[in-house]
């Protein structure tokens, strides 16, 4: 009996585990994914219906400004809730990959409109959903190395 409680009266002193990394990677791909097939949804509806409007390149523009903002608070405070990085550093590192996803799904449209000039709208809609896909995996590299660093991985 006095083992017993000597046994549990260390556990509550003994250091919080950390998950294992491949835990934690499974835990952010999944919800990376899911907040990136939401975004992706969103930012499609909202750029067919700007598009109804606007030229591709304005209506891209607009419709990736507010799902990247809305992308990048997501996963601040869900895919990445564990790393260091507060807001100010989170959307300053996603405004330079909102860049580069604004210069890839724009050429891939504009050239997609080049190609074929009497494309719908809805057309170009999936264009660009298909373009978003692969700026998203080069988005969640950058986003998981570099501006979501992990405690272990933080420089001193």
């Amino acid at each position: 009996m006095g083992r017993l409680k000597a046994t549990s009266a260390a556990e509550p002193c003994a250091p919080p585990r950390t998950p294992p990394r491949r835990t934690v990677w499974s835990r952010e791909v999944c919800w990376f994914v899911a907040i990136g097939v939401v975004s992706t949804v969103g930012q499609a509806l909202l750029y067919w219906a700007l598009r109804l409007w606007w030229p591709p390149a304005a209506a891209n523009g607009v419709s990736l400004l507010v799902l990247t903002v809305l992308n990048t608070e997501a996963n601040r405070r869900l895919t990445f809730r564990h790393a260091a990085a507060g807001p100010v550093r989170a959307h300053l590192g996603a405004g330079g990959l909102f860049l580069l996803g604004y210069l890839v799904t724009s050429g891939a449209v504009l050239w997609f409109k080049h190609a074929e000039p009497g494309a719908s709208p809805a057309a170009e809609t999936a264009v660009l959903a298909g373009t978003s896909v692969a700026v998203t995996v080069v988005r969640f590299v950058v986003l998981r190395l570099a501006v979501f660093r992990g405690p272990d991985r933080r420089r001193s």
